[in-house]
């Protein structure tokens, strides 16, 4: 009998183990089963080993734009046009590998639409598809517009990045402050929730609310599982954090990899209707951008009562503040570390949504890109603290967007607020709501 009931617990724990397994495994099996169908939006390439693909999608900060005349030359001078689709894609097979000129012809555009950078340079090698983004606005773009109006529109974009980055950072935050790790993972859980939304949303077509609701789960479902068999076991174990931290960048590595090969290194963008759009004064936005601003507000203010007001939330900043102490009072600290990677990867997801809803769409490196963005916005709040993340995120969104009208390249945007992230540790160097500690 007791051999038996052995045998039964070994099943049992078998068969739990293999549910939990393809519950994690669901996000990519998903990437998995929409990959081949989702390629042929931007194939182009009749013959994979001697043709290549340059495709894109034309839109302004709006509206996709459609009957738009595009230009491909080649190295040698060869010349090519294309008429953009009712959605703005258009693509152009090419034979021959090197530097080409992508531009769009002005006198093609719509009446309300000015170019801003409408001809770029993109390097095409053999039987890949390369993605050429070129930069059209609305006339509220337009040369007329003053310096003021400028900075109230970079103001409000600024806004927008910085509560899309402080749902990533929070969670960023808080992974830091209870387990003291820099988890450089964190960012290719926003791009899977930005390739999630994409595939469960415009593949799969569910609907807006309901597959956005499916991407949080999903996302968060993968940051319990994550804790569950790696996390939490090398933690029993000992390890160092420098050693977990050498974990993430290379699970963020591999990860990055998965992306590129299950949905290819194009752009995609979670699609919609044609965006209607607001104007206020000035300022021009897109409902979508709107909804996604007040989605994330809401968001980050369930998160921060939760932390401040109810028991969990208590037992977090506990463990945050002295893991051991929290330990010794009853604190479970497993139990409370296992949920701030559920929420954590929950809320990284949701960005990662809302950005490939709101912006110029999502790719496989999309996460490596804004990652320093994330670390920026966690140590300039100050390590550990959600709060302080949230507030270093909207400084940074409104660092990013406004470098450029104050003069600066629009190429170093990022690196302007790199450098403010600089100049403040030299002054303050725990961060704006960090607590100052004693070394030595």
């Amino acid at each position: 009998m007791k051999s038996r009931r052995v045998v039964r617990g070994r099943t049992v724990g078998r068969g739990v183990a293999g549910l939990v397994l393809a519950l994690f495994l669901a996000p990519f099996l998903v990437l998995i089963s929409s990959a081949t169908a989702s390629a042929v939006d931007t194939l182009c390439m009749a013959k994979p080993d001697e043709t290549a693909c340059i495709a894109g999608t034309l839109r302004t900060e709006s509206a996709p734009v459609s009957g738009a005349t595009i230009k491909v030359t080649s190295p040698s001078g060869e010349e090519q046009e294309v008429t953009t689709g009712e959605t703005g894609k258009w693509n152009v097979e090419v034979t021959e590998p090197g530097k080409y000129t992508v531009s769009v012809d002005k006198e093609s555009l719509p009446k309300d639409v000015v170019v801003g950078q409408g001809e770029i340079a993109v390097n095409v090698a053999l039987g890949r598809t390369q993605a050429a983004t070129l930069d059209v606005r609305t006339g509220s773009y337009s040369a007329d517009t003053s310096k003021f109006d400028e900075l109230l529109q970079s103001t409000v974009n600024g806004l927008r990045l910085g509560l899309l980055l402080a749902l990533a950072s929070v969670g960023l935050s808080l992974i830091y402050g209870t387990t003291g790790l820099s988890n450089f993972a964190h960012a290719e859980q926003v791009t899977l929730g930005g390739m999630l939304g994409y595939l469960l949303i415009n593949q799969h077509g569910l609907g807006i609310w309901i597959g956005g609701l499916f991407v949080v789960i999903l996302c968060a479902f993968t940051g319990w599982f994550q804790d569950r068999v790696l996390w939490q076991p090398l933690r029993r174990r000992g390890l160092g954090l420098t050693q977990m931290m050498i974990v993430t960048i290379g699970l963020s590595l591999a990860l990055q990899y998965v992306y590129q090969y299950l949905v290819g290194a194009r752009t995609v963008r979670v699609v919609q209707d044609n965006p209607s759009v607001s104007h206020f004064g000035s300022v021009t936005i897109t409902n979508q951008s709107l909804v996604a601003m007040g989605i994330s507000v809401v968001v980050l203010a369930i998160v921060g009562y939760a932390l401040l007001r109810t028991r969990i939330g208590r037992a977090t900043r506990a463990v945050s503040d002295n893991p051991a102490l929290a330990s010794a009072s009853g604190i479970d600290t497993d139990r409370v570390i296992r949920l701030v990677w559920t929420v954590a990867m929950g809320l990284a997801g949701l960005s990662g949504l809302l950005y490939a809803l709101v912006t110029n769409g999502i790719k496989w490196d999309s996460g490596l890109q804004i990652l320093l963005l994330l670390f920026a916005a966690v140590t300039l709040g100050g390590l550990g603290t959600a709060f302080g993340a949230l507030l270093g995120a909207l400084i940074i969104g409104l660092v990013v967007e406004l470098s450029p009208v104050l003069g600066m390249p629009g190429d170093f945007k990022y690196a302007t607020a790199l450098l403010i992230l600089i100049l403040l540790l030299l002054v303050r160097p725990q961060g704006l709501l960090g607590k100052p500690q004693r070394v030595g």
